[in-house]
């Protein structure tokens, strides 16, 4: 299956993951997984712009359409999703997805939620979510960008 890397990033198409990450996978698609998104151009148009110099073409689908389509995927695609929290993540596993490995990169800081690493704050419901994702067998940890040592989540 053609997916690099999957990637839990609130603030999902941005400026680490439109060049850093897009770069060092050597990802040509990236696949933006949010029912929000999905329906709004103006973030769509917002987040493909960052990625216009790194080479790689965007999507915008759904949690249902990705898992309705990724196994129609090319073997000449090399797909890196970036979805906005972990319970999108699980979504996607959840619905037979193929992902090996999830990289938590983001998630800010609200009301209710601790710290697991400098950039990485979860509520309760994150941990759920990410104990079910783990439980699957699928990889967890968190990495800010390429260089960064993974922090695994057991």
């Amino acid at each position: 299956m053609p997916i690099l890397l999957t990637r839990i990033d609130n603030r999902l198409i941005h400026g680490q993951v439109g060049m850093t990450w897009v770069m060092t996978l050597q990802a040509n698609l990236v696949v933006v997984v949010d029912d929000n998104v999905a329906e709004d151009p103006l973030q769509q148009t917002l987040m493909s712009s960052v990625l216009q110099t790194s080479g790689a073409g965007v999507r915008f689908f759904s949690v249902q359409k990705m898992i309705d389509v990724i196994h129609k995927a090319s073997d000449r695609q090399k797909i890196f999703i970036v979805v906005p929290n972990p319970e999108v993540a699980w979504k996607l596993v959840e619905g037979g997805v193929p992902i090996e490995e999830i990289n938590i990169g983001n998630m800010h800081f609200s009301k209710g939620k601790t710290q697991l690493s400098k950039k990485v704050y979860v509520d309760e419901n994150d941990l759920d979510y990410l104990h079910k994702i783990r439980d699957y067998g699928v990889k967890l940890y968190i990495q800010d960008v390429p260089g960064d040592n993974k922090e695994f989540i057991k």
